[in-house]
């Protein structure tokens, strides 16, 4: 009874860490996308800003999504924060406060321009933060020491047949070490065999490409 109660405990913890890890990864996943969409939103809305400024800012997002592709996610993937899409990101912002539209138009296109640089900003940031946030040591130690302390119950109280015992006994280890390596592995979004991929600014990069030919 023990041995059925701390391993149906253990399954629920082991279980609800798997599924938070999970679904941080798919919000960091999310916001990359949000990210991309934001900065494809601003290169389209630069087409209504005046001449200076269209050309500055299309350029600006071009070298963004590049920034992204080639500096971001390879910093990320070595636990090292980017610093390459910030400094283009502050001079996009410079760009847009220059700008004194001279009709209807174009400073309606600034203030939706303005809308979506603010909102890629905050997905930026957004984005470095779920790039180092990591399940905290304390939760480790719940999932390593239940996990040592269910393979010994398992241990403790033999079956009749002793090759029985001996699968029991590797099949809780298997599955136990597996759902770490998964959640070790998922908690690490950037890092990680599975990772958020950068190909919603590789999408970004072939719409400007195209809109640029």
């Amino acid at each position: 009874m023990a041995i059925n109660i701390l391993g149906t405990t253990y399954a629920v913890i082991l279980g609800f860490m798997l599924y938070a890890v999970w679904n941080e990864f798919g919000a960091a996943t999310l916001n990359a996308e949000l990210e991309a969409s934001s900065l494809r939103n601003v290169y389209r809305l630069a087409s209504g800003l005046p001449s200076e400024q269209r050309k500055e800012l299309e350029s600006e997002t071009s070298a963004y999504a590049a920034a992204v592709v080639n500096n971001d996610w390879p910093a990320m993937a070595q636990g090292r924060l980017p610093n390459a899409s910030h400094e283009i990101n502050e001079r996009m912002w410079v760009t847009l406060m220059s700008v004194k539209g001279s009709s209807t138009s174009e400073n309606t296109a600034e203030d939706h321009a303005i809308s979506e640089l603010s909102a890629m900003t905050t997905y930026r940031r957004t984005r470095l933060v779920q790039s180092t946030h990591r399940l905290p040591a304390i939760l480790w130690c719940v999932l390593l020491v239940g996990g040592l302390l269910t393979l010994l119950s398992v241990n403790i109280f033999n079956t009749v047949s002793p090759r029985l015992h001996l699968f029991q006994v590797f099949s809780f280890t298997l599955l136990i070490t597996l759902v770490m390596l998964a959640i070790a592995d998922v908690n690490r979004r950037f890092m990680g065999w599975v990772h958020v991929s950068n190909y919603a600014f590789v999408r970004a990069q072939d719409t400007m490409n195209s809109r640029g030919d």
